[in-house]
């Protein structure tokens, strides 16, 4: 890592309305560094990188590259500066293919006469080479999220960036692509390219950052070598307390009766799944990505197609034709993808919430009653914590914690009986996973279903009282008590004949 400073941010600040989303930030990136940037949700992250990449103007600093001052006015001139931006959420083009995808930002920053797509798919090949070999002819919309993810990262590689900013990029990554991507961003560093690397996995920190500058409330709070300084340390300066202990307690007795069984479950990506969930526990689902995990649980509650198999509810058959039918017998399914399927971006916080049951919140008329609306939204928002100042602000105002706070509060608003999460803290705070691990303890506790699905096996471990682990559409086993540790799970996910250690 060099000393040389090729960005530096002094006294950045921006407000939206009455809200002061930075104030008065400092930041330094240094030639051939990784810079960890972190904060809980809200903290000023997402600002602080859309200033840099042109997104946004600030209201007051000074931005300087290579030591001269700049106004970034445009993303485009941020790429003509030599800044690449990775953005968490996906920002592909559905139906086109990766390699028109992955030289569109190329191609209008050197704009030709004609198009050469012989070059486009040579020289997409070469990016996508460096990660995963991913075909650049296939349609976008056609490659599952993870692989959309590495084309958003190959994208950014077609570009001579000397900055790269990376957003949370393993969020949607199996454990080989984290482990190429991390191979990748040493090369590039070698390479001469700084990268700002904003993620909420301390392990992925710690293994890989030089440096990490913490923001929280919209302030600059401090920067420090990763070698010099601790995961407790770093969390409790994010969150400006001691967290206290991420979990809750887990389950204090003996499990009730099964809330959902599950048998012999088959279809396109899974078979013979059997598995049953019982009253008070909150059971965990493992599994490498491409496993069949969302897919089982989909089909359960009528969201995926299902070739074979029974599903009973409370002892009672449970043959689900749609989702409508699951969620009218309280059954109800969280999604990966919170932005797109999860929560509606644009409309307002109380009309999410009753999203799933506008019936309860309409008059005789067909009208809907906002008042009784505002009401069960204001004691549903109430009950999961969230942090709001009017809930008639639209969801995309919210932070990556608080709308999926929001999307837990519209799955209550028809006090579920079963509620299935596929990756219910991806991208989210360490302070609101921990709240979010406490809401969910405490549905278990009130007799609510819980399956949750997590690719952090700590979550799994920590939150959960047994997990299932599915290996190729297939359960591998099952673990539990004491021998519910990383590596029984990554043993079963991977296919390794059964867990070291057998459940308790």
């Amino acid at each position: 890592m060099s000393d040389e400073i090729v960005l530096r941010i002094r006294g950045l600040s921006k407000s939206f309305g009455p809200v002061k989303a930075l104030t008065d930030v400092d930041f330094d990136l240094r030639r051939e560094e990784i810079h960890a940037l972190v904060g809980e949700n809200g903290a000023g992250k997402s600002t602080l990188m859309n200033i840099i990449d042109g997104i946004i103007r600030p209201d007051s600093g000074e931005i300087l590259i290579d030591g001269r001052p700049v106004t970034l006015s445009s993303p485009s001139q941020a790429q003509a500066l030599g800044i690449g931006f990775v953005h968490q959420e996906i920002a592909l083009c559905p139906d086109i293919s990766v390699a028109e995808n992955m030289m569109m930002a190329a191609t209008a920053l050197n704009p030709a006469l004609f198009m050469d797509y012989r070059a486009i798919r040579l020289k997409a090949e070469a990016a996508m080479g460096q990660l995963t070999p991913i075909p650049v002819g296939a349609i976008v919309g056609s490659l599952p999220i993870s692989q959309q993810q590495l084309v958003e990262i190959g994208k950014a590689l077609t570009l001579d960036c000397r900055i790269l900013i990376l957003d949370e990029p393993t969020a949607s990554l199996s454990e080989r692509e984290t482990v190429a991507l991390f191979a990748i961003m040493q090369r590039l560093k070698r390479q001469g390219i700084s990268i700002i690397y904003i993620s909420h996995r301390m392990a992925e920190i710690f293994g890989n950052c030089d440096r990490v500058t913490v923001l929280r409330d919209g302030r600059y709070v401090g920067t420090e070598d990763v070698a010099s300084t601790t995961p407790d340390r770093l969390v409790a300066r994010m969150v400006g307390r001691e967290l206290g202990a991420l979990f809750p307690p887990k389950m204090a007795g003996p499990p009730g009766p099964d809330v959902l069984t599950v048998n012999g479950l088959s279809g396109d990506r899974f078979t013979d799944v059997s598995f049953r969930v019982r009253r008070g526990e909150i059971l965990g689902m493992a599994g490498l990505v491409g496993a069949g995990r969302s897919e089982i649980v989909k089909a359960a509650c009528g969201l995926y197609p299902r070739s074979a198999g029974a599903v009973s509810l409370l002892g009672e058959d449970f043959p689900v034709g749609s989702y409508h039918d699951a969620v009218d017998k309280g059954v109800v399914y969280l999604s990966e993808n919170r932005k797109r399927e999860g929560v509606f971006l644009d409309l307002s916080i109380a009309a999410n919430i009753s999203a799933l049951d506008v019936g309860r919140v309409a008059t005789r008329f067909g009208l809907l009653d906002r008042r009784k609306e505002d009401s069960i939204a204001s004691e549903l928002a109430r009950r999961v914590r969230l942090k709001v100042a009017r809930l008639s602000n639209p969801v995309s105002t919210l932070s990556g914690g608080n709308q999926q706070k929001v999307a837990i509060a519209k799955m209550l608003s028809i006090s579920p009986r079963l509620i299935f999460l596929d990756e219910p803290t991806r991208g989210v705070d360490v302070g609101a996973k921990s709240e979010i691990h406490r809401i969910l303890r405490g549905l278990a506790e009130d007799g609510v279903g819980i399956v949750a699905i997590s690719s952090e096996f700590p979550e799994l471990i920590g939150l959960c009282d047994r997990v299932v682990v599915v290996h190729e559409g297939r359960i591998a086993g099952e673990v539990a008590g004491d021998a519910l540790t990383e590596e029984n799970l990554i043993r079963l996910a991977s296919g390794i004949a059964g867990p070291a250690r057998q459940a308790a």
